[in-house]
Formats: structure tokens, sequence, C-alpha cells
């Protein structure tokens, strides 16, 4: 393995911190989209609609008042499966957007390990003696 020059360390340094940053701001945003996600769910005859935020809680359920009509077992399945269903639309939302950052800081390069340290404070000895 040819050991680069201190120019090209100093290349190789400035890339992995510019691509870090870069990785970094990606992540970030890609929180920030993860904030506002939304999953949205309602019942075939549109009498209970829930909305869930990027982390699966349910954050809104509406009854329209037909509702009444109802019975309670009927109510309580309508319910369980209007929420679980905008818990599952929220985290396809959610994984979509991750899936997507990760895919673009996949050639985020690899971190400078122990070795190359040792190698360069190897060669910094061996010049100044």
């Amino acid at each position: 393995m040819t050991t680069p020059s201190p120019d090209g360390d100093a290349e190789l340094l400035e890339r992995v911190l510019m691509e870090g940053r870069a990785t970094m701001r990606r992540l970030q945003e890609a929180r920030a989209m993860v904030h506002d996600v939304t999953g949205r769910a309602e019942s075939a005859d549109r009498t209970v609609k829930a909305v869930a935020d990027g982390r699966g809680e349910i954050v809104e359920l509406h009854f329209d008042p037909r509702v009444m009509r109802l019975g309670r077992e009927v109510l309580g399945r309508q319910v369980t499966a209007v929420l679980r269903e905008a818990q599952r639309d929220a985290e396809a939302r959610t994984r979509a957007i991750m899936d997507a950052a990760l895919a673009e800081t996949a050639d985020v390069p690899a971190p400078l390990d122990e070795r190359f340290v040792r190698d360069r404070v190897e060669r910094i000895a061996r010049d100044l003696l």
C-alpha cells in the first residue's frame, strides 16, 4: 500500500470532513422531514378518521356523528383498524424518508482508523530523525 504524501493526507482529511458535514446535513433534513410526517386513515364508511405522526403516535381521532348508529363492538373494531392503518401509513412514509437519506449517505468514506494515524505518526517520527 502506498503511503499518501502529507498534501494527500490533508486532501483526504478535508474530503472526509466535507462528506461528513454533508451527511450530517442530509440526516438532519431527513429528521426534520420525519417530524412533519403524518399518516392518515379512515374507515370504509368514513365515520372514523385518524392521524398519526412520524413516530406513530396518534395525534388526531375524529368521529362522524353517524358512529352513534354503530354497535360498541363494530365501532371498537373500526377504531382499532383505523388507528393501526394510520400508524402503518406514518411508518411507511417515515421509512421512505430514512431509506432515501441512508441511500444518499451510503458513499461516506470509512472513518480513519488507528492504523492510518499510527502510520502518519511513524512517518513523521522517521522524518524528524
